[in-house]
């Protein structure tokens, strides 16, 4: 049983929101934040015993390159009566995405260079400002939070990242950097704020990893 949705279907958006948080995970990092520009469709099946499967496709871009857009078809399965199985997600990307290689190469060796461990809070600031030697950080943040909103969402949430709250790095031994971040989550349905503490592991050749993350209670609206 299959029904198509109007893209402007809350469901449907909440499915892509989860689409795109899984790809921004995979395919993000401190060069690349992908976002969603267009839902172009949508429809909704309904397995018996096992779930609601949403297939969509949406038109992404990437935020440091605007001009240019990319095709992406989605699935995203939410499994019945379950709110800590995470949604199944497979994403195909039509298209090719602007090459990272250099930037994150560069990205790597400036914080690998640093004196002092990089400690930054409130990215972006409360005018909606980011300095741009901290756009990295932000966007592999972006990344980051992708995981916990694939992870996290169910057919009832909508998350969001709204702010770093805090974020530093801490040395490792290892080739990878490390930076714990909190983050602001804007889950749009009930209107609540939750931080969310996050580690994130992130090497030019292996992409951004979450080890770690810990939902902290919530702030209520307002």
């Amino acid at each position: 049983r299959a029904m198509e949705l109007p893209p402007s279907h809350f469901p449907a958006g909440r499915a892509a929101a989860v689409a795109v948080g899984y790809l921004r995970y995979l395919r993000g990092g401190p060069g690349r934040g992908l976002e969603l520009r267009t839902l172009r469709r949508a429809r909704r099946q309904d397995i018996d015993d096992v779930g609601h499967k949403y297939c969509l496709e949406l038109e992404l871009e990437d935020v440091l390159d605007k001009g240019r857009t990319v095709h992406c078809t989605a699935e995203v399965l939410y499994h019945l009566g379950s709110k800590s199985t995470a949604p199944d997600v497979q994403v195909t990307v039509q298209g090719e995405l602007r090459s990272t290689e250099e930037a994150d190469q560069q990205f790597y060796n400036r914080i690998r260079s640093l004196e002092k461990e990089l400690v930054a809070e409130n990215i972006p600031d409360s005018h909606g400002n980011v300095p741009p030697e901290l756009e990295p950080i932000h966007l592999l943040a972006w990344a980051a939070s992708g995981y916990v909103i694939w992870q996290n969402s169910t057919e009832n949430t909508k998350f969001h990242l709204a702010q770093v709250k805090h974020v530093k790095q801490v040395k490792r031994s290892d080739e990878d950097l490390q930076f714990d971040y909190v983050l602001l989550l804007h889950e749009m349905v009930s209107q609540e704020v939750i931080p969310w503490e996050v580690t994130v592991l992130w090497h030019p050749r292996r992409g951004a990893r979450v080890p770690r993350d810990r939902r902290q209670p919530g702030l209520a609206p307002g």
